[in-house]
């Protein structure tokens, strides 16, 4: 069972229950805090019980500050003093987060076994005292209120989850998830050899089993990513130079403004580099909002309203000219004299059209696009956005099934806790490390792709994935798992 995150986690269970090995295999060090540790901290030792008075004292001020900033927070104590449990409920409520009560069930006589092991062991009646609360505690937590009670038998405590099984390999790598999953690239800290770079990131995303890779498309690096003046390359010169590199990844922007390039022009591009990589190309084509690159390369930036319109008809331009034949064309707003366009594309070419606004960008993507890019910070605003979609296109009469769902996630990934929040320490800057770890759902491998089962079940086939701090093809490779 994944437990939430952040939250409030209270192990209850007598002395020897194991609670401090399960928390172990599931938490980092500091999201744990332990009354048996400031034992051994402000006494002799853990089970220095002369100063239990000091040690509880410290506890609850490091739970309230935890708490307090939003953190997830373990407290591993014996968890049977009903009082004491009610306040570290209230204060959860205070804060607005998940309250978890974890019971080990562990049996009487595997809690003497390990008690009297112990250096300084629990005297016997104390420990029978213990064991006689925990066989009553239940319906009393049921009665107080928490948002989940979780019951951990003795097998479980010890056991971490299990990983995260190898990929397998698909032909069309579709996961066990029923995704495929596209890297996309938008930091370029390529040092002095810029094409070893790109092409060790691509064959990286191929040998971890990414079904494609795709370009961000600026010509200054955005706020969002980096700094002005970081690389961000040319994308239809990198995708080619990235087609060299043999691997079997479809290949493509995320997004392509309107605004950059006549439509034509963009067809032909997409068209080449179909040619060049055997039919594994796509298009993410978009309005454009970044009216700085704009003004900076003299390139107009037109009103929103100008620049959908434009959108549409460069969607129905490029399908135009990558359809057979050399005919003219007379539709949509749309009119070519001919459409000869060579060469000719080896396969056809997914158009993805980026953007959520409901009542144009999300048409455009029902009546003409091959699937629409949506955002995924919230599942429950996505639910609603696929809702909004498949609305327009029962509108326009086409079959919700031609019109794929996509999401660009943007996530920090470590290997475990400890690396996940090493991550967001490093990457949160001056915001809140709760505010930045919800924000980017940092998360493990396994929490991941649990998320995107969910997503999955929302209707998403494909999830384009862009992490903050991707560097050097190891840390392409450390995302294998998510294609499993």
């Amino acid at each position: 069972m994944r437990l939430p995150d952040p939250a409030l986690v209270v192990l209850v269970g007598a002395s020897g229950a194991g609670k401090s090995t399960w928390a172990a295999a599931r938490y980092r060090g500091a999201e744990v805090v332990s009354s048996d540790a400031l034992r051994g901290v402000l006494g002799s030792g853990p089970h220095d019980l002369d100063a239990s008075t000091d040690a509880f004292a410290v506890l609850e001020t490091v739970v309230a500050a935890r708490l307090r900033r939003g953190l997830t927070t373990v407290v591993d104590t014996l968890g049977l003093d009903a009082t004491k449990r009610r306040a570290w409920l209230g204060a959860a409520r205070a804060r607005r987060l998940p309250a978890v009560a974890v019971v080990l069930d562990t049996p009487d006589a595997e809690c003497r076994r390990r008690n009297g092991s112990r250096d300084r062991p629990v005297p016997a009646p104390v420990l029978a005292g213990q064991l006689r609360t925990v066989r009553d505690v239940r319906p009393l937590l049921d009665a107080e209120g928490w948002d989940l009670v979780v019951d951990v038998v003795a097998d479980e405590a010890a056991a971490p989850p299990a990983p995260v099984a190898a990929p397998r390999p698909t032909e069309d790598r579709t996961s066990s998830l029923g995704l495929r999953s596209v890297l996309q690239v938008s930091r370029f800290p390529w040092g002095e050899d810029p094409l070893a770079w790109l092409t060790d990131v691509a064959r990286a995303a191929d040998e971890a089993g990414f079904a494609g890779l795709a370009l961000m498309d600026h010509l200054i690096q955005v706020p969002q990513v980096g700094r002005a003046w970081d690389p961000i390359p040319e994308p239809w010169v990198s995708l080619g130079a990235i087609a060299a590199a043999g691997t079997g990844l479809e290949l493509g922007t995320l997004c392509t403004p309107v605004t950059f390039r006549p439509a034509g022009v963009t067809a032909k591009a997409a068209a080449t580099l179909s040619a060049l990589t055997g039919g594994r190309a796509f298009v993410g084509i978009g309005a454009g909002w970044f009216e700085r690159e704009h003004a900076a390369y003299g390139i107009a930036f037109p009103p929103a309203r100008e620049r959908l319109d434009d959108l549409e008809r460069a969607v129905v331009t490029m399908k135009a000219l990558w359809a057979a034949g050399t005919k003219a064309y007379d539709d949509h707003g749309v009119v070519l004299p001919e459409t000869t366009s060579y060469p000719r594309p080896a396969g056809s070419i997914p158009v993805v059209v980026g953007g959520s606004g409901e009542r144009r960008t999300l048409r455009i993507a029902a009546q003409h696009g091959d699937a629409c890019n949506l955002r995924t910070t919230d599942e429950g605003e996505l639910e609603r956005l696929v809702g909004v979609l498949h609305a327009h296109c029962d509108d326009v009469g086409r079959d919700r099934s031609e019109v794929a769902v996509t999401v660009l996630d943007l996530p920090v990934v470590g290997a475990d806790r400890d690396d996940v929040w090493a991550r967001v320490e490093t990457l949160r800057g001056r915001t809140p490390a709760a505010t930045y770890a919800a924000r980017t759902h940092a998360a493990t491998v396994a929490d991941h792709r649990d998320r995107w089962a969910r997503l999955a079940g929302l209707g998403v086939s494909t999830v384009f994935i862009a992490t903050p701090d991707l560097r050097a093809p190891d840390d392409v490779l450390a995302l294998r798992g998510l294609n499993a």
